[in-house]
């Protein structure tokens, strides 16, 4: 049918999922042109897939799933803080924000990792975008807003694996000795004996301690989320451990329970009783940045490097352990990683020393 305008349009009917009819309409300069787009849309809706895809911008779709279907995920709260900063400042807040949903295209999401680049951003950070990219056109594309997400025709962007930085024995003990005036100073002893992460040690309550069964169950993580302290879900399943404690650690956790009786003694009714191992003077729990901070002062004076972190204790701790010739998948194990693979990935300079050790005593019994 002609319109008054001169163009042609068609109408399509179509009966939807919950039995409603629904009417359709395309438009063409020329009767061939409207007939291909009636025939495309017919297509969409034999294939179960929406007749049109949504006209509104990605950042706008891009806030309704932060509301929305992120906020109803089971995600973690830290990992649904990221993702929402994430997705605001490196999708609603970027050019490809302002480009309708149909009208997006693989070239689009191209343009925007190229963008990404050129803002400096790591290809960590970059990586992580593109996964709640990813993810927000999903949701269109299970919402209908979308006949299929564009970000699966682009390639994922890659991160390469390095190998963890650690420290020597004797770059252990100098950090150590250096951390002394802090009261962080247990906590890092702590970390590079049982090679937790800094969330899970410092999320550790006094009811995950065993110390006459020389165990400690990791249960949580601890992190700021919304501006307060939270102890959240483990980073992986296999996260949610037992640690068995070596005598050094059974010790330090006996001296630590004995200095908070006598802190909270000294604080008397200013004391928040709170079920937490490492506490503030008055019974609150460590802020984890402020652990990071008071280790970096600490390397700072052992004349380390200024990389080192707080992981950098538990990656000491599984190289010292390998180097021992402790069995990869035991340390994967104790680490809680969630897979062994993972584990020969992160600390991969240590197997050349093993191998060689294994192959020396084969040559030896051969010999």
């Amino acid at each position: 049918m002609q319109r008054g305008d001169g163009r042609w349009q068609v109408h399509i009917r179509h009966t939807d999922e919950d039995g409603q009819s629904r009417r359709y309409t395309v438009y063409g300069s020329t009767p061939k042109e409207a007939r291909a787009k009636a025939s495309a849309v017919r297509e969409r809706l034999r294939a179960n897939l929406p007749a049109r895809d949504r006209k509104v911008t990605l950042g706008v779709f891009a806030a309704e799933w932060i509301d929305s279907t992120l906020a109803a995920s089971d995600r973690k709260a830290s990992t649904k803080a990221m993702y929402a900063t994430m997705a605001r400042q490196h999708i609603i807040g970027s050019k490809i924000g302002a480009q309708q949903l149909d009208k997006l295209r693989p070239s689009h999401i191209e343009a925007w990792k190229v963008e990404l680049e050129h803002r400096g951003l790591s290809e960590s950070t970059i990586r992580s975008a593109y996964t709640i990219l990813r993810a927000v056109l999903d949701t269109a594309v299970r919402d209908r807003a979308l006949a299929q997400n564009p970000a699966l025709a682009v390639r994922r962007p890659r991160v390469p694996v390095t190998e963890a930085a650690y420290l020597t024995p004797d770059q252990v003990r100098s950090l150590l000795l250096a951390a002394k005036p802090s009261r962080y100073a247990p906590v890092f002893e702590l970390l590079v004996n049982t090679g937790l992460r800094r969330g899970e040690a410092l999320a550790l309550h006094w009811s995950d301690i065993d110390l006459d069964a020389k165990l400690l169950r990791v249960r949580g993580t601890l992190a700021r989320v919304a501006g307060e302290l939270v102890v959240t879900e483990t980073k992986t399943p296999k996260s949610r451990r037992v640690v068995p404690l070596s005598p050094t650690a059974e010790r330090l956790l006996r001296d630590i329970r004995a200095n908070q009786r006598a802190e909270r003694l000294r604080a008397g009714s200013m004391w928040q009783p709170t079920p937490y191992v490492f506490t503030t003077e008055l019974g609150e729990p460590c802020d984890p940045r402020n652990a990071l901070r008071a280790l970096k002062m600490a390397a700072k004076r052992a004349g380390l490097p200024s990389s080192v972190g707080l992981h950098t204790l538990r990656h000491s701790a599984a190289s010292v352990m390998l180097s021992a010739g402790v069995p990869l998948k035991v340390v994967s194990e104790v680490f809680g990683h969630a897979s062994v693979a993972i584990t020969g990935d992160i600390y991969g300079h240590v197997s050349p020393e093993v191998s060689r050790e294994a192959l020396t005593r084969l040559s030896d019994a051969l010999s």
